[in-house]
C-alpha cells in the first residue's frame, strides 16, 4: 500500500473555495496510486479566536483546558473537509488525534509526541481512500487532550509520515517552496529545488516560518522526505531531504535573519570559576533560551559577559540578572533591543574555507559593524544593529552568489 501524507495549513482550509483546491491536491495524490492521509490545521484565525475566548472567560486560563478548547479548531476543519470529499464520491473519514492515538507528554500548549499507534490508521486505510486527520493535537497517556504548539500540524504530518512509511510528506502552504532568503526583502531570492535537513533546521531556528522546527527534527531523525509546496499552484516546491554531493558543492545555501533578539551584558564580573554558571544557571531553570555568548578577555581579574535572548524573554531575564548581579559581583546590567541576527547557512561549509572572511569583507564594504559572532559546522551568525538587517541580507545573498541557478 502506497501512502502519501499531505498537510494543509489554515489559509488552505479557510473557505469552501480554498478547500476545493485542497481537494484537487488530494485527488492528485489518489491519481498517483496512493492512499492519502490529509492533515489539516484549524481554519485561518480560528485558534486566535479560541484563545481570545479563553481570556474572556478566565483571568488565568488553565493550560489543559485551553488545549481542550483550541483543539476544536482542527476538529471543525477535518469534519468539513471529510464532508466535501464524501460529496465528491471519495471514500473518506475524519480522525482526531485521540482516536489514533497520537500520545504526547503532558506539557500542555507545547506537547511533544511520544508515540503513534499506526494500527488504527492502517485498518482505516484498508477501508477508506482518504483519512482526514486533525493536526496540532495529541493526548496524554491518561487521555487528556494536548496541543503541539504553534505550527504543530507540520509536526503531526511528518510524524504520521514516519510511522506510515509515506512515500513523501507534502507540506502545503501559501508559499511555493523554500527560498535562499526572504523574497520580501531580497528581490533576487531564488526558490531552491532541494535543501538538506540540517540547513532547514538552521533556517527554521533563525525564524524562517516555512516549516515548524520540530517537524524538521522529526524528518531528519526518521529520514522522511518533506516537500514544501503551495496550495495555490502546481509548482513542485522544495524537497527537504538528506544532503548529497550536489548540496555539499554549494558554499552557502541560504541567508536567514532573526529580529526577535535582545542583548544583555553583565559588566565587571570577577573572572573566576563558577561565574558563568551563576549567570546562566538561573536562566536555564526558567527555560530561557540563550543563544550567542561572549566573555571578554580578563583585565585585572575582571570581565564582561554578553549574551542574546529572544526579545519576549527580556523582562524576565533582566529581573533574574538584577538578582544575579550582586551575588556575582557584577557592577551593572545593561541591555539593547535594537539588535538582530543574520546567518549564512550551508552544509558546504564543512568542506570549504573562507566563508567567514567573505561575509565579513562584504559587510565591511557597507560599514556594517559586527557586534557578536557565533559559528557552527554549517552556520555563521553575526549580531548587528537591527536597522541594517535588510541591507546585510541583500549584501550576503549577493556575496555568495545565491541568485545564480546552480541546477
Amino acid at each position: 500500500m502506497k501512502i502519501l501524507v499531505q498537510k494543509f495549513g489554515g489559509t488552505s482550509v479557510a473557505t469552501p473555495e480554498s478547500m476545493k483546491r485542497v481537494r484537487e491536491k488530494v485527488l492528485s495524490g489518489l491519481a498517483q496510486g496512493c492512499k492519502v492521509v490529509a492533515v489539516l490545521s484549524a481554519r485561518a484565525g480560528e485558534t486566535n479566536k479560541l484563545l481570545a475566548l479563553a481570556e474572556e472567560w478566565s483571568a488565568s486560563p488553565d493550560l489543559a483546558e485551553t488545549d481542550a478548547l483550541v483543539s476544536t479548531g482542527e476538529q471543525v476543519s477535518v469534519s468539513l473537509f471529510a464532508m466535501m470529499l464524501k460529496d465528491a464520491g471519495i471514500r473518506a473519514r475524519s480522525l482526531l488525534a485521540w482516536q489514533i492515538p497520537i500520545v504526547t507528554d503532558d506539557d500542555f500548549g507545547n506537547a511533544r509526541i511520544r508515540s503513534i499507534d499506526s494500527a488504527i490508521l492502517r485498518d482505516c486505510l484498508a477501508e477508506y481512500d482518504v483519512l482526514v486527520v486533525a493536526g496540532f493535537q495529541g493526548r496524554t497517556a491518561d487521555g487528556r487532550i494536548t496541543t503541539l504548539g504553534r505550527g504543530g500540524s507540520d509536526t503531526s504530518a511528518v510524524a504520521l509520515a514516519a510511522v506510515l512509511n509515506s512515500v513523501e510528506c507534502e507540506i502545503y502552504t501559501d508559499v511555493d517552496g523554500v527560498y535562499t532568503t526572504d523574497p520580501n526583502i531580497c528581490s533576487t531570492a531564488r526558490k531552491m529545488d532541494h535543501i538538506a535537513y540540517e540547513e532547514m533546521l538552521e533556517m527554521a531556528s533563525m525564524g524562517a516560518k516555512v516549516l515548524h522546527i520540530r517537524s524538521v527534527e522529526f524528518a531528519k531523525k526518521y529520514k522522511v522526505p518533506v516537500r514544501v509546496r503551495s496550495t495555490f499552484s502546481n509548482d513542485p516546491g522544495t524537497l527537504v531531504t538528506q544532503e548529497d554531493s550536489r548540496m555539499e558543492a554549494v558554499l552557502v545555501s541560504g541567508i536567514a535573519y532573526d529580529k526577535d533578539q535582545a542583548r544583555v551584558t553583565l559588566r565587571d564580573l570577577p573572572d573566576i570559576p563558577g561565574t558563568a554558571a551563576a549567570v546562566f544557571g538561573p536562566l536555564s531553570e526558567k527555560g530561557i533560551l540563550v543563544d550567542m555568548i561572549v566573555q571578554n578577555t580578563s583585565l585585572d581579574g575582571r570581565t564582561d559577559i554578553t549574551f542574546t535572548i529572544p526579545r519576549k524573554d527580556l523582562r524576565q531575564t533582566l529581573e533574574i540578572m538584577e538578582d544575579v548581579a550582586p551575588r556575582t559581583g557584577a557592577s551593572e546590567v545593561i541591555h539593547d533591543v535594537s539588535v538582530a541576527k543574520v546567518s549564512a547557512i550551508g552544509v558546504g561549509m564543512r568542506n570549504h574555507s573562507g566563508v567567514a572572511a567573505r561575509a565579513f569583507s562584504a559587510l565591511t564594504q557597507e560599514s556594517i559593524n559586527i557586534l557578536m559572532i557565533s559559528t557552527s559546522e554549517i552556520k555563521i551568525t553575526i549580531l548587528i544593529q537591527e536597522k541594517y538587517v535588510e541591507l546585510a541580507v541583500r549584501i550576503l545573498h549577493d556575496a555568495f552568489g545565491l541568485d545564480w541557478d546552480i541546477d
